[in-house]
Order: structure tokens, then C-alpha cells, then sequence
């Protein structure tokens, strides 16, 4: 019989052979930065992000989903909370990759958000990323069309949550909200990203951008705004929006009865002060920039080209195709 000792090494080996290596100055390599010719255009590497045991079977769940996918090369499950004991990181990592070889467990170098943006060269072989939350199902097509319609848009973001950024007038400051006909930002709850917006996270901008970077971590939150910020300075248009058929979101504060835990674990996700704190930011990320990058979106694409011009009949005006 294996001693608690024995077991607790072997534990530990196994987890590191199946766990990334914290962040080495290879990321950030002028060699690491992706080359698209390099890269698979046919298919996407899922970035999932994971910080609370509690959620740690529907993160099991959701891995294995995108897993199934014929788009996805390989899901990288993103766990950034360094307390989490080394026996449930072994089970979790076992888990995963029972489940599906192409499903990794990586230990975050530390908690920061902005961890969930590292270029990961030697993981990473596609030019399309998904980075996503641990508590968002998304349905097979609607996954299916919200990557036909970055396919054809590669150098903007393309997600399935959005809001805004605007300004208030009487305090002259920047405002994070939601706007009925507009949006400037799309979350990383599911966000498809080009594998190149990684590397310019991380490693480019000088000092400036590690000054947007500091701020992240100074509120522990944002790191989707940033990526806005720079998507949107790059290419100067906003992002798309994409309709979806089915999207459960165990982490909406909104959720009732049996989901109301899953809604408030999560490493930002805390009540209260959250608009006001990514208001700052936004207001922050201005400021030390020294220009507004985000750029308005209007209206979502969406899987159906549907009649839409009305007819007389039977006495009432329905679609003409019906």
C-alpha cells in the first residue's frame, strides 16, 4: 500500500509533467511572436479560464464540450488561483486529460488577469483563440457561426457579451455601461482574439502598455477592456457582436435558486463597485494612452437571412415566406 507521503510526490510529479511551466522570458522572444503563415487558420485553441474549486465540475463540463469540437485544435484550462492544494490540481489535471488528450491543464505564473493573454508559443499553433470563462455554455452552432464570422474578420474581436464605454458629462470622466444600440467592448466570458493580439498584450507597447498592465492588477480586473483597448488601437474599428441560439451563464449575479454560488466566486466578480471600478479603468487606460481608442459597434450578425419584408395575408401582414 502507498504511503501518504509516496502518494503526495507521486501527485506532484504527475502534475508537473502534465501542467505548463510558470511564464520564462521565451513568451516574449521576438521569435515567439506568431508568424499567421505558421499557423492553423482551420481551427481554434480554448483558452478557459479557471480560478474556483466550487466550479470545478462544470469547468470539467465546458473543457470537454469544446473538446468534442472538430474546430478546436486544444483547450488550455487556465488555472490562476495559487492556492488551490497540489492533491486537487492532480485530480483536476487526471480529469482533463482522461477526458480528451487535447485537453491540458496550465498553472498560471501567479493570479493576475493579465496572465490570461500570455502568447504560449510552444501551445498555442492556430491563429484563432478563444478565451473564455469557466461558467458560460455556449451551444455547438452558435460556436460553430460565431467562428465563421471571425474567420472573415480576423483582425477584430469577436464575441458574445457586450458593453460599452461613454462619458459622463457633469464628472468628466469615462463610464462603463450598457448601451441598447451600440457597444465598444466585447468580454471575455467569450471572446474569439487573432493568437498575435496575445503577444502585443504581453509583450509590446513598452512602458506604456505595462502601465496599462499595472493598473489591471491594481484593481484585479479589466484585462478584457485592455484587449479592447488594443484591438481596437490596432485596427480602429470596434468589435462584432454575434447572435447566439443557447448561452447558459452560470456566473450572471442575475441567476436564482441552485446557481446563486456559482455567480459570486469568481476572481472579479464581486458585487457592488464593479461598473465603478471598470469605469476607472477605462478613464485610467485614457489617460495614461493619451488618446480613446474604442471604437462603436452597432447591431449583431446573426445565422438567418429570414424575409424580412411584410405581406397581406389571411387579413393580417406576416413575413412574406411564411
Amino acid at each position: 500500500m502507498i504511503s501518504p507521503a509516496t502518494a503526495f510526490i507521486i501527485a506532484v510529479l504527475l502534475l508537473d509533467v502534465i501542467t505548463a511551466k510558470p511564464l520564462d522570458p521565451y513568451e516574449c522572444m521576438p521569435t515567439s511572436k506568431p508568424d499567421p503563415r505558421s499557423l492553423r487558420p482551420d481551427k481554434i485553441t480554448v483558452l478557459i479560464n479557471g480560478y474556483s474549486e466550487s466550479r470545478i465540475p462544470l469547468l470539467q463540463s465546458i473543457a470537454a464540450t469544446y473538446s468534442l469540437s472538430p474546430l478546436v485544435s486544444s483547450v488550455l484550462v487556465l488555472w490562476g488561483n495559487p492556492s488551490t492544494s497540489p492533491r486537487v490540481l492532480h485530480q483536476l489535471a487526471v480529469n482533463l486529460s482522461s477526458s480528451s488528450s487535447s485537453i491540458s491543464l496550465h498553472l498560471q505564473p501567479s493570479s493576475s488577469l493579465n496572465a490570461r493573454f500570455l502568447p504560449r508559443p510552444n501551445d498555442i499553433h492556430t491563429d484563432a483563440v478563444l478565451v473564455c470563462d469557466d461558467d458560460v455554455e455556449v451551444d455547438g452552432a452558435s460556436f460553430k457561426f460565431a467562428f465563421r464570422v471571425w474567420s472573415v474578420n480576423r483582425h477584430r474581436l469577436v464575441g458574445l457579451f457586450a458593453r460599452s464605454h461613454d462619458v459622463d458629462l457633469n464628472r468628466k470622466e469615462w463610464i462603463y455601461t450598457v448601451h441598447p444600440d451600440r457597444y465598444s467592448i466585447v468580454l471575455t466570458k467569450f471572446m474569439l482574439v487573432r493568437s498575435e493580439y496575445l503577444y502585443r498584450y504581453t509583450c509590446e507597447g513598452g512602458p506604456i502598455m505595462a502601465q496599462l498592465r499595472s493598473a489591471v492588477d491594481s484593481v484585479r480586473n479589466c484585462e478584457d477592456i485592455l484587449m479592447n483597448f488594443v484591438a481596437a488601437d490596432l485596427t480602429n474599428v470596434g468589435p462584432i457582436l454575434v447572435g447566439a441560439r443557447r448561452i447558459r451563464d452560470y456566473g450572471d449575479a442575475r441567476n436564482e435558486g441552485g446557481d446563486g454560488e456559482v455567480s459570486v466566486v469568481g476572481l472579479s466578480g464581486r458585487k457592488g463597485e464593479h461598473r465603478k471600478r471598470r469605469g476607472w479603468c477605462i478613464t485610467e487606460f485614457h489617460r495614461v494612452l493619451g488618446r480613446m481608442p474604442l471604437r462603436y459597434s452597432y447591431g449583431k450578425v446573426v445565422d438567418s437571412v429570414g424575409e424580412q419584408g411584410l405581406c397581406h395575408k389571411g387579413g393580417k401582414l406576416v413575413f412574406c415566406d411564411e
